[in-house]
């Protein structure tokens, strides 16, 4: 019987490599009977929104989707889109693993790392108020007549809201997803020495839920100032990562640079009731179009639906197809190639069709 599941091609590069995973995904064998939905800029002139409602209602009704990468302007425009498809499906735990294949350019030999970052607090709630406003000059006072504090009056201001209920539940995932998929620790990531009360919930809730695992998975606690230089030195140390979501962002780019870049890092958010799954790096729309992008990354995020999907046997032979690619390291993209390599690198069609090959011979 075939998966039903929503596809959304994103814009950019997102076509593009959104076809790539749909492509191995189907050379694996596994049925698939896709819906696709615009979300983003190309949504706005039809629905009004670039989140239109029949893209939510299709996810709500498939459980699962695979999402290309959408643009998010900095600084102006509209709000990500990303974020606010996390908040709509209330999709808490966002799933980043970071492992290093052979045959990545790459100074490091060894990282296998899972990042598990709360998906939907933190300062990326969207409580904010921009300057000037009557709000954030009604906040201004507020601080200042009950804690004495002064914030400057031209300043826009983010709330931080940390709760328990969100941390107790994307903690208890951490540590499930340990067991399930026999890793050895967790490492709940803060700045609780600054931040004792938002920070400080986070690091209390945490241990709390440790507790019940005790035994079974280890623990431990760093600042996340500490490690991001931990990292950097010494990755293997690391296995899951348990963090807020501000935090999680930074740290999932870090522990990609390790393993080689964004173009090899899948992404999952993962709800009690659905689940998207996406690349971690986004839209590059300079490279819209040429047949030049890494697919891998969304590629492995397939695989990842693939696992959430009971289809355990066809993850492992497309996650074992990308990774003989490259290996083989000759029909592979640019950023995946040596400098000293007097092989080309290949397009983003090329390389597909190379995993495509190899999935049939596993």
């Amino acid at each position: 019987m075939a998966h039903r599941a929503t596809l959304i091609p994103g814009d950019g590069i997102g076509p593009e490599v959104a076809q790539a995973a749909r492509t191995c995904l189907e050379a694996t064998g596994v049925a698939f009977e896709w819906e696709i939905h615009e979300a983003g800029e190309g949504a706005i002139p039809k629905f009004g929104t670039p989140l239109p409602e029949p893209l939510l209602a299709s996810i709500r009704r498939n459980k699962v989707a695979l999402k290309g990468p959408i643009t998010t302007p900095i600084g102006t425009g509209m709000r990500s889109v990303n974020v606010g498809l996390r908040h709509a499906l209330d999709l808490y735990a966002c799933v980043r693993p970071c492992r290093l294949y052979p045959g990545v350019v790459t100074s490091y030999r060894q990282a296998d790392l899972v990042i598990v970052r709360e998906n939907t607090e933190d300062l990326y709630a969207g409580v904010e108020y921009d300057r000037g406003t009557p709000e954030v000059q009604e906040l201004i006072a507020w601080v200042k007549a009950r804690g004495g504090k002064t914030i400057r009056p031209d300043s826009a201001i983010s709330l931080k809201p940390i709760s328990e209920t969100g941390t107790r539940r994307v903690a208890r995932y951490a540590f499930e997803y340990a067991l399930a998929n026999g890793r050895r620790k967790v490492t709940v990531v803060t700045k609780a020495n600054i931040m004792k009360f938002s920070d400080g919930l986070f690091l209390k809730v945490a241990r709390e839920v440790a507790a019940a695992y005790q035994g079974r998975v280890e623990f431990e606690e760093r600042l996340v100032d500490n490690l991001c230089m931990q990292l950097v030195q010494r990755p293997h140390q690391f296995d899951i990562l348990l963090t807020p979501n501000l935090y999680g962002d930074i740290v999932s780019d870090l522990c990609a640079g390790i393993v080689g870049g964004l173009g090899v890092a899948p992404g999952a958010n993962l709800g009690d009731e659905t689940a998207v799954f996406e690349a971690t790096h986004g839209s590059a729309p300079k490279y819209a179009g040429q047949n030049k992008v890494n697919p891998v990354a969304t590629i492995l995020s397939g695989v990842l639906m693939l696992r959430h999907l009971g289809e355990s046997k066809a993850a492992d032979r497309l996650e074992q197809a990308v990774a003989g690619v490259i290996q083989e390291g000759r029909r592979v993209t640019y950023d995946l190639k040596k400098k000293d390599d007097p092989v080309p690198p290949v397009g983003t069609r090329e390389m597909t069709q190379a995993i495509v090959e190899r999935i049939k011979t596993l």
